[in-house]
């Protein structure tokens, strides 16, 4: 062949033929009308390889070959290496999640139960608290009885008589009762104002240890839960973003102080309610004794003044005894007298009518003799005896009026006794045997 007219083929990636993929198709010119090389090439396509070009085809194919299995045996090994690495890496990392989660299970259950620990202890305050603040108000509410007793008997003692309304060591009894019944009152108050903020307050610390612990409780099912799944727990799934650092999460540090802070803050109101708890029965229990005594006193002062008033009665009564026997013979000593003064009539009578007559002899015969001397001095003795007994008789008349002013006086004064007596004993002492128990003083 004279001249050989060559024209150009399309390229492949022998890589690509190999695995039967064309790297790119390139676009499809329009034939163009070939020169032919002879009559002994006539129809026939005159791009044609060469030898060297075919030998050099399959050669490459072949060293092609050769380096694509070595590449891909390296990488067999290095793939085996890997993924045995990986699978006990993986399976150290799982270990080690789920022994973090056992330990992490624990410090949760240990938080929980301390927790749980002070809730039933704040609950348990808060009932003892519940039961102090019903006492308070039930002792209170007996303090009511002795006020309206003390008030009473100082009322009833103001209708007292004359003399006998008098302030007395009972009333300054009952006056001191009314005082401390007053303060009892206002100390048992304020007493139940502080019970109930400490309730307040109890329920509040109770009410976030129960938050506290129902996260907790949340957390450690979430936990146990993620401690049982396995590589053959057929309920995983594939969860991409939950691998992400979270923002505004707690740490193990505060984690720990928030649980540390909420329990401190219980334990500080389970201190104050224990000591609330303290003042509160020290309370009762000093308003009790002193109630108690005070009424002691007050029923002491009665008694003696019972005691009293019956002396005075008495002392009174036989005074009036007294006096009525004296008036009595006071009566019969001026009938006496009286009679006495009419018997002198007579005898004054026949002296001054002897007299009388004897002053009508005549002449040297109105003689002043023996009987007339004597006469003179009968009637002169009649008119001192005469007078002597009106005098007796004025004297004895005004001792029956003081002796009638004097009963007088006694039958008032008896009746003032008599009253003062009914009301201390009867309206008084006998109001005072509805003074309440120590145990009602006491709340119970």
């Amino acid at each position: 062949m004279s001249s050989d007219f060559l024209v150009s083929r399309p390229h492949y990636d022998s890589r690509a033929v190999a695995q039967g993929i064309l790297e790119k198709e390139l676009p499809v010119k329009p034939e163009v009308p070939q020169l032919s090389s002879g009559s002994a090439t006539a129809g026939y396509r005159s791009a044609k390889y060469t030898p060297a070009e075919w030998f050099s085809n399959y050669h490459t194919i072949l060293q092609q070959a050769g380096t694509d299995c070595n590449g891909g045996r390296t990488i067999q090994r290095e793939s085996k290496t890997l993924y045995q690495d990986t699978e006990a890496e993986t399976l150290d990392t799982q270990a080690d999640g789920t022994r973090l989660l056992g330990n992490r299970l624990q410090e949760i259950h240990y938080w929980k139960s301390e927790l749980q620990v002070h809730i039933d202890r704040l609950r348990v305050d808060t009932e003892s608290l519940l039961a102090l603040k019903k006492r308070l108000e039930k002792a209170l509410d007996a303090t009511e009885t002795p006020y309206a007793i003390s008030t009473d008997n100082l009322n009833c003692r103001a209708r007292r008589l004359g003399p006998d309304l008098v302030r007395d060591s009972v009333e300054e009894e009952l006056l001191k009762e009314v005082d401390l019944i007053r303060s009892v009152q206002a100390l048992l108050k304020r007493t139940t104002a502080q019970v109930v903020s400490q309730i307040k307050m109890n329920r509040e610390a109770k009410q976030t240890l129960e938050l506290d612990w129902s996260d907790k409780y949340q957390a450690y099912n979430f936990d146990e839960n993620s401690g049982r799944y396995s590589n053959m727990s057929p309920d995983t799934r594939h969860h991409p973003s939950s691998a992400a650092m979270q923002d505004q999460v707690s740490n193990c540090t505060s984690w720990t102080k928030f649980t540390q802070d909420n329990l401190s803050k219980a334990l500080q109101e389970e201190q104050t309610t224990n000591s609330l708890r303290l003042l509160v029965e020290r309370v009762l229990q000093e308003t009790t004794e002193d109630l108690t005594a005070q009424c002691s006193r007050v029923d002491r002062a009665f008694s003696q003044r019972c005691v009293e008033l019956i002396e005075a009665k008495t002392q009174l009564e036989m005074k009036l005894a007294q006096v009525l026997e004296q008036i009595g013979v006071q009566e019969r000593n001026i009938v006496a007298l009286q009679q006495a003064i009419h018997k002198k009539e007579a005898p004054l009578r026949v002296a001054q009518s002897r007299l009388y007559l004897r002053s009508l002899r005549p002449n040297m015969e109105l003689c002043r003799d023996p009987p007339q001397l004597s006469l003179e001095g009968e009637v002169r003795q009649i008119d001192a005896t005469v007078a002597s007994l009106h005098q007796q008789l004025s004297e004895a008349r005004g001792s029956l009026s003081h002796l009638e002013e004097s009963r007088i006086t006694l039958e008032k004064d008896i009746n003032c006794k008599t009253h003062s007596l009914f009301i201390e004993r009867e309206k008084c002492m006998t109001h005072r045997k509805r003074y309440p128990a120590i145990s009602t003083l006491s709340g119970y």
